[in-house]
């Protein structure tokens, strides 16, 4: 069974945002991978809090077929160093690992399947 990382922004730690609403969302595309035959994970970061040791233990948990970064982390440009930082632990801690975008957490799945 192919398997996918899906990276994202707590939206929790989103001000101004019904963080309850949204991991909700996020929470429904996940279980949407296993309808796909996907066995997938989520793993949610805040910026400046432990960030590196919590994607590294995600990260080397299984060899990864694709890893995806979500739109909040890419599309914030605050969070470029943030980013930057994703792709480079990927790269580092799942080599063999696909990386895909999608556009919101709505589009995981089709990220995914672009790569698998």
């Amino acid at each position: 069974m192919p398997s996918a990382l899906i990276i994202g922004y707590d939206p929790r730690a989103i001000p101004g945002v019904d963080g309850d609403a949204l991991r909700a969302g996020l929470d429904a595309e996940l279980a949407r991978f296993a309808e796909h035959g996907i066995d997938a994970a989520m793993t949610l970061v805040v910026f400046g809090e432990a960030v590196e040791s919590t994607l590294v233990a995600s990260l080397t948990k299984h060899p990864w077929d694709v890893v995806i970064v979500g739109g909040g982390i890419r599309k914030t440009e605050q969070l470029l160093p943030l980013f930057e930082q994703i792709v480079n632990l990927i790269r580092r801690h799942a080599p063999r690992a696909a990386i895909a975008f999608n556009t919101s957490g709505g589009d995981s799945v089709e990220a995914a399947k672009r790569w698998l």
